[in-house]
């Protein structure tokens, strides 16, 4: 796996801890995909990550979440106040792409893992319904930040609609630079690919 200049800052600590996440992410995958979730514990995914139970339940709370992988979401907020008090003045569009690119770090970048859990969750339908509502949410919460930090008064309803449109224009974007990132292996880093959708998506309008 190649690592990316920004993921070559984070801590030892964080780094341990993706290394950990990852690994129990990859066992459960693999044994649903090789005799169904079903048919898989908690223990044996453990043993497959040489990691002990306590320290999965430390990461996931459940082996239906390790499948599903991290949810950037809960480390977000710091990010996302960062995002707003930039206020007004910066472009909305490059400040939403930076923030995008940080919350994908949160995640993973991780493109194997990625297709091998795409592949898996074709079999899970009620798991792939809770990624979609995971990105309404997603979708939600960007934009109130766009909301927020424009600065304008909450009760004007062509702000919000407006808000919301950047905010679902912005996950569409996200959402093809991802697409092309995990189809083509050849295709850069996930970062990269955000940088030239976002530039696409300035290009089009």
């Amino acid at each position: 796996m190649i690592e990316t200049p920004a993921e070559a800052e984070v801590g030892l600590r964080e780094r341990k801890r993706r290394a950990t996440s990852r690994s129990i992410q990859f066992a459960v995958l693999e044994l649903a995909a090789e005799r169904g979730l079903d048919q898989v514990t908690v223990d044996e995914i453990s043993r497959a990550a040489n990691v002990s139970p306590r320290t999965f339940f430390n990461y996931f709370p459940s082996k239906e979440s390790a499948m599903m992988g991290e949810n950037a979401l809960v480390e977000a907020p710091a990010l996302i106040e960062e995002f707003v008090a930039a206020g007004p003045q910066g472009d909305v569009f490059d400040g939403l792409l930076e923030l995008i690119q940080k919350m994908a770090l949160l995640g993973t970048g991780d493109r194997e893992l990625h297709q091998l859990r795409r592949s898996v969750l074709k079999e899970y339908p009620q798991l792939f319904a809770v990624k979609v509502a995971g990105m309404r949410s997603f979708e939600g919460v960007l934009a109130e930040a766009v909301e927020r930090r424009s600065g304008a008064d909450a009760a004007d309803g062509d702000v919000s609609s407006r808000s919301r449109l950047i905010a679902m224009l912005a996950i569409t974007t996200m959402r093809h630079a991802w697409v092309r990132w995990a189809e083509n292996d050849d295709s850069g880093s996930l970062a990269d690919n955000l940088q030239a959708s976002f530039h696409m998506l300035r290009t089009t309008l």
